[in-house]
C-alpha cells in the first residue's frame, strides 16, 4: 500500500526545540525524531474524496497555531502515517512517510489506495513520539454494486463569531456514509468586538471573536483556518466521517463571482487575493492532487457514485459564474438578469453536469449545490414587486431553465438538489421552465447553517408571507443545524436537524421536520 503526500509551510521556531532545529538546518528536513514543545497536531485530522479503494487523509502541523507559520520551522518535516482495518491498529493495511512542506503551510494530503470497497478504516499520523488523534474514513462501494441505503449530512456556513459548533458534535455521532460541506467553511470578516441581537437590534457581547483583520494574504487566510480548526467539535466531525468539500463565497470574499468582488476591485488585483485564498483552501481541506490550485483556479466540481444507488454531482457555482446582475443583493428583476446567455457554472461545468445526469445509471442523482436553485419571491411584507436574491440561481434564470429543460427532456425523475448558503432550512419543488407554477421535475432541500445567524428561531418575521407567495415552497425554518439525507432504493427521506441554541455549549439536537421523495414521482411529502 502506498500514499502520496502534498503539504505546506510555516516559520516560527518556538514550537520546536531550538537546538534540534538548528542542528538540522543543513539537510533542510526536520526528521521524525524531532521533539516539539507543543503537539504539532492541534488542528486535528480529516479524510475526504473517497474512492472504492481509498481516500485522502489530511493533517496540518501547527504546534503554535495562532503564531506566525503555526510555530513551525521553515523546513520540510517528515511525517509518518498508518491506516488500519480496526480502530486498535492491530491490522495495519497502509503506512509510510511523507513531507509536510513549508510551501503548503506544513499540510499533508496522503492519497491512500489499494483498500477494500465500502468499509471503514482508521488512520493516524506520527512525528517521533508525537501522535495525532485517530480518524475514521470510509471507502466508496464498488462501482455498480447493489445498495439498499446511503446516508449523508449536508452542512456548512459556520461563522466562528456568531455561534458555537455544537451541531458538529452531533454530526460526529450520526451514522453516515459521508458528510458534504456546501461551503463557507471560514468567514472573512475582520474581528468584531460587539455583536447585534437579531430580535432587538441592540448590541450584545460576541460569542467569540476572530483573530486578526480581514484576510487578504496567504498568511492571513492560514491564520483564519487555524482558528476555526482549533474548535474541537469541528475536529470531531472531521475525525468521524469522510468529507466531500466544496466552497461558496466566504472562503474568499462575500458574494464574489469569478474575477469580481463586491467592492469593485480591479480583477487583476482581486485575482491576487483569489490565489492566496485558493491555496489556503487546498491546504486546509482533505482534497486530492487533482484539486491542487493553479493560480486562482482549483478543480472543485467532481462526481462520486455510491454503487447503483446514488450519483453525487458536486458543483462549483462561484468560480465560473457571470457577475451578479442588477447590482447584486435582494432586488426586483432587471433586464440584465433575463439575458439568455447568463451562466452560474460556466459552459464546461454545465456540459459536465448535463452529461452526467443523462448518463447516470443510479437510482438517484444528487446535485450538491451552493446557492438556492428554486425561484423564491423574497417579499416578506406588502412590497409591490417580487424580490429575488441575485446571488442565487434567481440571478441566472436562463441557466436554471437550461438545467430543468434538460431534466425534463431526458425524463430524469430521480433528481434531488441539496443546497446551503441561506442560513435557514427550506424544502421546495423545482418546476418546469423554472416557473413556480410549472410541472414538478425535482426537489430541493436547503440546509441551514451550523452557526451563521446566531440562535435564530422557528420562523423569521415574514416567513408566512414568503410561504404564501411561493406555492412550490413547502417548509421554512430559522434554526441552526444540518440536514440528514437517508437515501433508500425507492424513497429519499430528509430530516432537518436543529439545535436549540448556538450561544451556549451542550445544546440539544432534535428533528424539526422530515420530508420524503418517491423515486419516479418527484414531489415533496411530509415524512
Amino acid at each position: 500500500m502506498s500514499g502520496t503526500g502534498f503539504q505546506r509551510g510555516g516559520a516560527s521556531r518556538r514550537g520546536v526545540l531550538a537546538g534540534m532545529a538548528a542542528g538540522l538546518a543543513a539537510p533542510a528536513i526536520v526528521r521524525a525524531q524531532t521533539l516539539f514543545v507543543d503537539t504539532p497536531f492541534q488542528l486535528g485530522v480529516a479524510s475526504g474524496d473517497p474512492s472504492p479503494d481509498g481516500f485522502v487523509i489530511w493533517t496540518r502541523l501547527a504546534p503554535r497555531p495562532l503564531e506566525q507559520h503555526g510555530g513551525m520551522p521553515m523546513a520540510p518535516v517528515e511525517v509518518d502515517y498508518e491506516v488500519a482495518a480496526d480502530e486498535r491498529f492491530k491490522t495495519v493495511v497502509a503506512k509510510g512517510s511523507t513531507l509536510a512542506r513549508p510551501e503548503l503551510g506544513h499540510s499533508v494530503h496522503v492519497e491512500i489506495a489499494g483498500l477494500q470497497p465500502h468499509r471503514p478504516y482508521w488512520y493516524r499520523f506520527h512525528i517521533g513520539r508525537e501522535r495525532s488523534l485517530t480518524g475514521r474514513a470510509r471507502t466508496l462501494p464498488a462501482p455498480g454494486s447493489a445498495l439498499e441505503r446511503v446516508r449523508f449530512v449536508a452542512g456548512g456556513c459556520q461563522n466562528y463569531e456568531q455561534g458555537l459548533y455544537t451541531a458538529y458534535r452531533h454530526v460526529a455521532e450520526e451514522d453516515l456514509d459521508f458528510f458534504w460541506h456546501y461551503g463557507d467553511y471560514i468567514y472573512e470578516e475582520r474581528a468584531t468586538p460587539t455583536a447585534t441581537d437579531h430580535a432587538s437590534g441592540l448590541p450584545i457581547p460576541p460569542i467569540r471573536v476572530h483573530v486578526g483583520d480581514e484576510p487578504y494574504s496567504l498568511d492571513d487566510y492560514r491564520l483564519r483556518y487555524a482558528q476555526y480548526k482549533l474548535d474541537t467539535d469541528l475536529q470531531a466531525a472531521h475525525a468521524a466521517h469522510s468529507w466531500w468539500v466544496t466552497w461558496d463565497d466566504h472562503e474568499i470574499d462575500n458574494n464574489w463571482a469569478s474575477q469580481w468582488d463586491q467592492d469593485g476591485t480591479p480583477p487583476e488585483i482581486f485575482n491576487l487575493r483569489r490565489q492566496a485564498a485558493a491555496q489556503a483552501y487546498y491546504e486546509n481541506m482533505p482534497l486530492r492532487k487533482t484539486s491542487f490550485p493553479h493560480g486562482t483556479a482549483i478543480q472543485i466540481f467532481r462526481r462520486a457514485a455510491y454503487g447503483d444507488l446514488l450519483n453525487a454531482h458536486f458543483l462549483d457555482t462561484r468560480q465560473f459564474r457571470m457577475d451578479q446582475p442588477c447590482g447584486d443583493n435582494f432586488k426586483p428583476v432587471c433586464p440584465e438578469a433575463l439575458a439568455s446567455d447568463r451562466t452560474i457554472m460556466g459552459a464546461e461545468e454545465e456540459r459536465w453536469l448535463f452529461d452526467g445526469l443523462a448518463k447516470s445509471p443510479t437510482r438517484w442523482n444528487l446535485i450538491a449545490n451552493q446557492v438556492m436553485m428554486m425561484p423564491l419571491d423574497r417579499r416578506y411584507a406588502d412590497q409591490h414587486e417580487a424580490i429575488w436574491n441575485m446571488d442565487s440561481w434567481a440571478g441566472y434564470p436562463a441557466a436554471r431553465k437550461r438545467l430543468l429543460d434538460h431534466i425534463e427532456a431526458h425524463d430524469i425523475k430521480n433528481v434531488v438538489v441539496a443546497t446551503g448558503d441561506e442560513h435557514q432550512n427550506y424544502a421546495g419543488e423545482l418546476r418546469s421552465g423554472g416557473r413556480p407554477d410549472g410541472k414538478t421535475l425535482a426537489v430541493e432541500f436547503v440546509a441551514t447553517s451550523i452557526s451563521s445567524g446566531g440562535d435564530g428561531s422557528d420562523l423569521r418575521k415574514g416567513s408566512d408571507v414568503i410561504l404564501a407567495n411561493n406555492p412550490h415552497l413547502k417548509f421554512v425554518n430559522d434554526q441552526r443545524g444540518y440536514a440528514v439525507c437517508d437515501v433508500g432504493r425507492d424513497v429519499w427521506k430528509t430530516d432537518f436537524r436543529v439545535v436549540d441554541a448556538v450561544s451556549r455549549p451542550s445544546a440539544k439536537i432534535a428533528t424539526r421536520a422530515s420530508f420524503a421523495v418517491e423515486r419516479g414521482a418527484p414531489g415533496l411529502k411530509p415524512a
